[in-house]
């Protein structure tokens, strides 16, 4: 076996052609991907979240971590509209900009589909895991395809964005579209005013309390308070690398996101399912859902549900109610919360204590 080498997992771009997403159809869709490791061991797939880029993706790749390319095929995706794969930043005219159609995670596994099945020749995943968003799609994975995957890993996701996590997004929202520079996604010139406050709103939420009271935004001295911390860590992240209206288009999917409106004889063929594409973007709110419970207990795959104790946007009450909905109805689904006062970024590359806390369980849920 040859020695693994990351500089052999370059992003590749697939080609869709014409493809129809929740708002529209693009002339030519493209997602981005990576691989890693050889295409005869079993296949992971590993989705982006928010505020994701592909190389954010290998804090859990890479040999002897959670998802070691020499014992398994790795593929990476960036979601649509997180400037990798296609996005209101990086797609021609007419769907530039505010143009660019609404999109939802059926519209992303979708396209992950394709890639896997054409491009890639993949005839069944081993395991899809994901972090936040990336969890979201993990649900998504054995409704829409079935007999396709084997097992799913949600860390800090959810089969249903809540209503009270759908109202918390629509405060980052407002922060930037209201903003002076915005110009109602017309900009010509970066909305850093609008960046700004969206980055701050967004803050607060993705760590916990107790985090927080022990001041450990201070980094062992890196930060001198509060502020500074917010200046480096949520202004500068989101001012250097994101375009505005890629992260309401990010924003809109993950306020979507809802397996129960899918059907679970749902495959690639559009007519088995409750067609999402079908319905006005404005439609797709909380009160609009089927029975979570039911699809949730149709599931063939195995799982693993790892919401963090302290995480104010996926809190593991909804992981409990999920779990429960599945085991009940056989699916052999196990839940395991993460004990960490890091809040939602618990599940991310936060810190290396998280970090190896969920190399061991996927270690374990894998083998």
């Amino acid at each position: 076996m040859s020695p693994f080498n990351f500089s052999d997992s370059e992003t590749k771009l697939y080609h869709h052609g014409r493809f129809t997403l929740a708002g529209g159809t693009l002339p030519d869709a493209i997602t981005a991907y990576r691989t890693y490791g050889d295409p005869k061991n079993p296949c992971i797939v590993f989705p982006t979240c928010f505020g994701a880029k592909l190389d954010s993706q290998e804090y859990l790749v890479g040999p002897g971590k959670a998802l070691d390319p020499t014992k398994y095929y790795v593929v990476t995706f960036a979601l649509f509209s997180n400037g990798e794969s296609s996005s209101p930043s990086n797609t021609p005219s007419p769907y530039n900009g505010p143009y660019f159609p609404s999109v939802t995670y059926e519209d992303n596994i979708r396209a992950q589909f394709v890639v896997l099945s054409k491009a890639l020749n993949v005839t069944k995943i081993y395991c899809v895991v994901g972090f936040s968003m990336g969890g979201q799609q993990a649900y998504y994975w054995p409704v829409l395809y079935p007999n396709f995957v084997e097992r799913f890993i949600a860390i800090c996701g959810s089969a249903r964005t809540s209503p009270h996590n759908y109202c918390f997004l629509e405060g980052p929202k407002a922060a930037l579209t209201a903003s002076k520079d915005f110009y109602n996604g017309h900009y010509t010139a970066k909305p850093q005013h609008g960046l700004r406050a969206f980055g701050r709103v967004y803050s607060a939420w993705a760590y916990g309390q107790t985090w927080f009271r022990e001041k450990l935004y201070l980094q062992g001295g890196k930060n001198s308070d509060l502020n500074n911390w917010l200046h480096d860590r949520w202004e500068t992240g989101f001012l250097s690398v994101w375009d505005a209206n890629d992260l309401l288009t990010l924003l809109r999917t993950w306020q979507l996101g809802d397996v129960s409106r899918l059907d679970h004889a749902s495959t690639s063929d559009l007519s088995l399912k409750r067609s999402v594409a079908s319905m006005t973007p404005d439609a797709l709110i909380p009160g609009t859902e089927g029975d979570l419970e039911s699809v949730l207990g149709k599931i063939k795959a195995r799982g693993l549900i790892m919401p963090c104790k302290t995480d104010l946007y996926f809190p593991p009450e909804d992981s409990e109610n999920e779990v429960a909905a599945m085991t009940k109805a056989g699916v052999d689904a196990k839940l395991v919360i993460n004990p960490s006062i890091w809040g939602h970024q618990g599940g991310g590359a936060a810190n290396e204590v998280d970090v190896q806390f969920l190399r061991g369980q996927i270690l374990e849920f894998l083998q």
